[in-house]
């Protein structure tokens, strides 16, 4: 018996979807009730990569789902006419300024190598590793004037996850590195593109690794 697809899909709190409110529940199958399929418009949708699926929805939760029935296939995402949660994790902020620091040292050697005086973005990537080990307020305060590590987790969630992989690097910058200027994160991820695959394995294999500490929701 051919075994259904599975794909990981990122939630609201409680296990929401943004679009439409649907309300999951873990190990129930639940079926689209229309006619016909719609990227971005009627269906369930989920990805391949955890990492494309943040890039639609600021996660609350990460989810595996299965799949089945009619589907649509893009690059990045599927909508399908059949889904079920499998299992799924609790995603924190603390999480999502963890991901923001691994993503930032990924192309710090970009901006160093146009920039190497300027230390910046690397003291910033160290506050606001402090505080994803220890997140007390002496650490969020020690993050920067503009409180990086905070920054690092609204902005990871939000632009980090959105419209095209470089938008990760643009956001680590933006965010986890807010002592720099904004512009040089566009420069930096213009630099970065060619590296685009390399780095974006990277991230979905730490992703992989990260929901394996993760809290399950049952």
């Amino acid at each position: 018996m051919k075994k259904n697809k599975l794909l990981w899909k990122t939630l609201k709190d409680g296990l929401v979807s943004t679009r439409g409110n649907h309300r999951w529940k873990i190990g129930k199958w639940h079926k689209v009730r229309a006619d016909k399929l719609e990227i971005c418009d009627t269906g369930f949708h989920a990805s391949e990569r955890i990492l494309d699926a943040f890039r639609y929805v600021k996660p609350g939760c990460v989810a595996r789902v299965e799949v089945r029935g009619e589907s649509i296939t893009h690059s990045d995402k599927q909508c399908w006419s059949e889904m079920r949660i499998v299992k799924a994790w609790k995603w924190t902020k603390n999480d999502s300024v963890a991901m923001a620091v691994y993503a930032a040292e990924l192309v710090l050697h970009v901006y160093e190598k146009r920039y190497p005086h300027d230390k910046r973005p690397r003291n910033a990537i160290d506050a606001a590793r402090r505080w994803v080990k220890h997140p007390t307020e002496k650490n969020r305060l020690a993050a920067d004037a503009a409180h990086a590590a905070d920054a690092a987790a609204d902005a990871a969630a939000d632009a980090a996850y959105a419209a095209a992989l470089t938008a990760v690097y643009a956001a680590a910058y933006a965010a986890a590195l807010t002592a720099a200027d904004a512009a040089y994160a566009a420069h930096a991820a213009a630099d970065a593109a060619d590296e685009d695959e390399e780095i974006s394995t990277k991230i979905e294999t730490w992703l992989r690794r990260r929901i394996n500490r993760l809290e399950e929701i049952k």
